[in-house]
């Protein structure tokens, strides 16, 4: 759950939120109640940081992540799902 503080109330806890950083992610900072900031957590800012460099490594990142069995979904859904023809023809001349 994200924990929303005042930059007021901010100004005077910075330290114990920083402590907090240690357990969570985000602290999203609010001025009159609309958010404006977020303090990250350093595993944080530097996960969003070394962001993997193309497709495949985010797609393989992503399985790695991601356990089958948690979500309970069968692997024979897919079957399916791909269409086996070789498409249509196209004239080239």
């Amino acid at each position: 759950m994200l924990k929303t503080v005042s930059i007021a109330q901010a100004r005077h806890a910075l330290a114990a939120l920083v402590h907090e950083l240690e357990q969570r992610r985000v602290i999203e900072l609010t001025r009159r109640g609309k958010p404006v900031a977020v303090l990250l957590s350093i595993s944080e800012y530097n996960r969003l940081r070394s962001s993997p460099s193309d497709l495949l490594q985010s797609h393989l990142a992503f399985r790695e992540r991601l356990q089958r069995a948690e979500i309970d979904i069968e692997p024979d859904i897919w079957r399916d799902v791909r269409d086996p023809s070789p498409g249509r023809e196209i004239d080239l001349s």
